[in-house]
């Protein structure tokens, strides 16, 4: 249909004027009564290069996250957000989904009794009941090894007074040998559902520090075998083996057996750890080439912008970064318990590191519910608003063997100098500023002067010296020892850091559940940690502490933005909203997934 110019022009004339009064309204309706800043009115109209990056869109809490920045760590946070959803859309709803997904994955059977333990765990209303993963890591490579051979190891391992025996029969714990605080603790626990399990003899590390490094070829093969002799036979037994030899003859149990096998343990106290764990690493890998430069290796886990960790599992493999961290934590520089073997044994341990096959089981710690160590809701009544803009730690100055030569090489030293506002002084540390012609963009900022900042934020520092040779007065003059803070007075701060001590830090579940955001640096593994997300329910942290200041200046902010008097150092907006949603969803998920009740259900499966 053709139209005419004048009509072309009337219709052309009645859009325009409809255009200018739509303006003029909504000049006014930016104007307000309130009498508001016309200027910032209009900052907060949509730029349309901007809208396909939601940067500085809104702070809501309950709806999905979406990044208000292209800094890192708004951009992780969103990525978590879609692993944690598959995470929790791929859940089994049913007995048969169940079993069907385990035969699926795993190429066997579930074990006997698992309609048992299917039931037991829905009871105790456990949030995924497919989560395996930790489970059948650690068990994979021993279905390579002759099964009397391995119930001769857990029946004997005790006899050397590193290792701890609980002994079941018809049902019963019927002996402990080598009796502590952690097979106490763990026979209690057991006891809970010992009517369910066979004849057996579990062997429970003593010590603080992971046993077992099998050599990468050796591992290998056994890997090997273990897929070999995966097959579901359709008449499957529900019923466990019984009358089995090589079990400790609880009559006669301090009689030395005829047979016994050699866990074959060695003493390493004191001496470089990755000189052991690199020979259960690949031999292309990073521990045992120089083939790849560093900065290549570091890229797999952390973002040249800040140095923000995004693998938080490659950041504590030892395979991966080991090299660099080698000489910068106390269990890899000088352990203080170290005896480990390069042979496959079945031995549970509270923690290991990657490269360790231990069989992890829940920490007593998390099961004793000890004041020091467990979470109790009436210590912390701030809400997150109510906080302080601080982050703290303390601890003893445990972690490795120091002497006046080495405790600078020591992880928690290393925390507490480098947040030190005397010690950084004179220092410039890296974090990340907002570019000044591209909002929501940023670059690394290399001259940071943290003293003031540390000043203001942070509260670190030692309560007790310990762990020296000959003993620790090289330190007096090193730090200056603070007041301790239970938790009560820790959860007063927003930002709880938790770095290792000798081993894990049995505090971590706390800082979870906590209305705080906890701030983790460690290079041990856990029971729980293929239900853990970081940059959803917690932040990771490199640790060499390189991305400290960039992670707590992320949450805080810093500088004036570029127009407002900040044309020189760094300018982060605060990120308040964003702590407070991580602390939140830890905290929520920490009430779903690592409550006693877990733990019972994962020991009973194991």
């Amino acid at each position: 249909m053709n139209i005419s110019k004048p009509r072309k022009r009337v219709l052309f004339l009645l859009i325009t004027t409809c255009a200018i009064f739509a303006v003029v309204a909504n000049f006014f309706v930016f104007l307000d009564v309130t009498g508001a800043d016309i200027g910032s009115q209009f900052s907060r109209l949509p730029v349309p290069a901007l809208l396909r990056k939601p940067w500085r869109s809104g702070e809501n809490l309950e709806g999905p996250y979406e990044p208000r920045d292209a800094h890192p760590i708004s951009l992780l946070m969103a990525e978590a957000d879609k692993a944690w959803a598959m995470y929790e859309n791929g859940r089994s709803t049913t007995f048969r989904q169940t079993v069907s997904k385990y035969r699926s994955k795993y190429g066997r059977h579930p074990p006997p009794g698992f309609d048992e333990w299917y039931r037991f765990a829905r009871k105790k209303n456990v949030h995924n009941i497919d989560d395996f993963e930790q489970i059948i890591d650690d068990l994979r490579p021993f279905w390579a090894i002759e099964p009397k051979v391995l119930r001769n190891l857990a029946a004997n391992m005790w006899r050397d007074n590193s290792v701890s025996g609980i002994h079941i029969r018809k049902h019963k714990v019927v002996k402990v040998t080598n009796e502590g605080w952690r097979a106490e603790t763990l026979t209690t626990l057991i006891e809970k559902f010992v009517k369910y399990l066979p004849d057996m003899d579990i062997a429970m590390n003593r010590l603080d520090q992971p046993r077992v490094v099998v050599p990468w070829e050796d591992m290998q093969a056994h890997l090997k075998k273990e897929v070999e002799t995966r097959q579901m036979p359709p008449e499957a037994s529900q019923t466990f083996t019984t009358e089995l030899d090589e079990l400790l003859n609880i009559t006669s149990f301090e009689e030395e057996p005829a047979h016994k096998e050699d866990p074959e343990w060695f003493a390493a106290h004191g001496k470089q750890y990755m000189e052991i764990a690199k020979l259960a690493c690949p031999p292309e890998s990073h521990a045992r080439s120089d083939d790849v430069p560093t900065a290549d290796v570091e890229a797999r886990y952390k973002n040249r912008l800040g140095g923000i960790i995004t693998n938080f599992n490659l950041s504590s493999d030892l395979c991966t970064a080991g090299p660099e961290i080698q000489d910068l934590h106390g269990f890899l520089y000088a352990g203080t318990s170290v005896v480990p073997t390069k042979r496959l044994v079945p031995i549970f341990a509270e923690c290991k590191v990657n490269v360790n096959n231990d069989i992890l089981f829940p920490a007593n710690m998390y099961w004793k519910h000890e004041e020091n160590y467990a979470y109790n809701e009436k210590q912390d009544h701030l809400d997150w608003e109510h906080k302080s803009d601080s982050m703290i730690w303390r601890g003893a100055t445990s972690g490795g063997t120091q002497t006046a030569d080495s405790w600078q090489k020591m992880h928690r030293q290393r925390l507490v100098k480098i947040v030190n506002s005397t010690e950084m002084a004179d220092q410039e540390v890296r974090i990340l500023t907002e570019q000044p012609e591209k909002q929501g963009e940023f670059e690394n900022f290399q001259q940071f002067h943290p003293s003031g900042f540390a000043a203001n934020h942070t509260d670190v520092g030692f309560t007790k010296k310990d762990f020296c040779i000959p003993d620790c007065s090289f330190l007096d003059d090193v730090f200056t020892l603070k007041p301790s803070a239970p938790f009560p007075e820790q959860f007063k701060q927003k930002f709880l850091v938790d770095v290792d001590g000798h081993s894990f830090s049995g505090r971590w579940h706390a800082f979870l559940e906590s209305k705080s955001l906890g701030i983790k640096a460690t290079i041990f593994r856990e029971w729980r940690d293929s239900r853990l997300f970081a940059w959803r329910h917690f932040v990771p942290m490199d640790n060499r502490y390189d991305d400290l200041y960039s992670i707590l200046t992320y949450f805080l902010g810093v500088g004036t933005p570029p127009g407002q008097g900040g044309n020189e150092g760094a300018y982060i907006m605060r990120h308040d909203a964003e702590g407070k949603r991580l602390a939140n969803q830890g905290r929520e998920w920490a009430k779903k997934v690592l409550r006693r009740d877990d733990i019972e259900v994962f020991l009973r499966i194991e």
